[in-house]
């Protein structure tokens, strides 16, 4: 095979905050830096572009990612149990996923059929600075189903070549570690010894004993 027979690896897009927000907010996906591994994310409208891209089926749910829990609270505009904000005041910026049941039309995109909701706000200063400008954004590891998740930019734009990146490289350090996913689970914002208020889906890299004020904290697989 001769040098010039050798078909050049291609140099992944970047775009700066304000060109990605456009790009966004125009229908596309994109690649992302996190406190945790890099994420595949688009609109919440585009949702389904995720699970195409990723061969995963829709039944696996998506994260949705805001720059601070007041753009949450906005976004929603449901009225937030002192649970909740508790852990998330607690916990945000931060590498845990709350699941709140928040029924309606952004929960049936994110997680059609289902009647709860994801919901994260990373400690990554770019990101956070892209999701003002954007508003919060449907989300999931950039790996394609089945295969282990990119820890790099580069690693995602490998499995994901014709996405941009979020300008500048190299993005912040990042743990490499997917994030604690808490449901809650209790009973109009009351906790009891029987029924824990959080049940841990996955410990991820914030592996605690228990949000404040609730002991009954215990692992749980899945």
């Amino acid at each position: 095979m001769t040098r010039s027979s050798i078909a050049p690896i291609p140099m992944p897009q970047l775009l700066a905050a304000d060109a990605m927000a456009l790009h966004l907010s125009g229908g596309g996906a994109a690649l992302l830096p996190t406190d945790t591994v890099p994420a595949l994310a688009v609109v919440p409208s585009r949702a389904a572009e995720i699970w195409r891209r990723k061969q995963r089926p829709a039944d696996k749910p998506l994260i949705l990612l805001a720059a601070d829990l007041e753009q949450l609270r906005s976004w929603l505009a449901v009225p937030w149990q002192p649970g909740w904000l508790e852990a998330a005041r607690s916990h945000w910026p931060g590498a845990v996923t709350l699941v709140l049941p928040i029924p309606g039309p952004l929960t049936e995109l994110l997680h059609p059929g289902g009647h709860s909701l994801g919901l994260r706000v990373p400690a990554c200063p770019p990101l956070q600075d892209l999701l003002r400008r954007t508003g919060p954004l449907a989300s999931s590891s950039a790996n394609r189903s089945g295969l282990p998740a990119a820890l790099t930019a580069e690693a995602a734009a490998q499995q994901f070549s014709d996405l941009p990146l979020l300008a500048p490289l190299p993005w912040p350090p990042a743990s490499g570690q997917a994030s604690a996913v808490w449901q809650w689970q209790g009973d109009q914002g009351q906790a009891s010894p029987a029924l824990p208020a959080w049940r841990v889906l996955r410990a991820g890299a914030v592996i605690p004993a228990g949000p404040p004020a609730d002991p009954g904290l215990m692992p749980h697989g899945g």
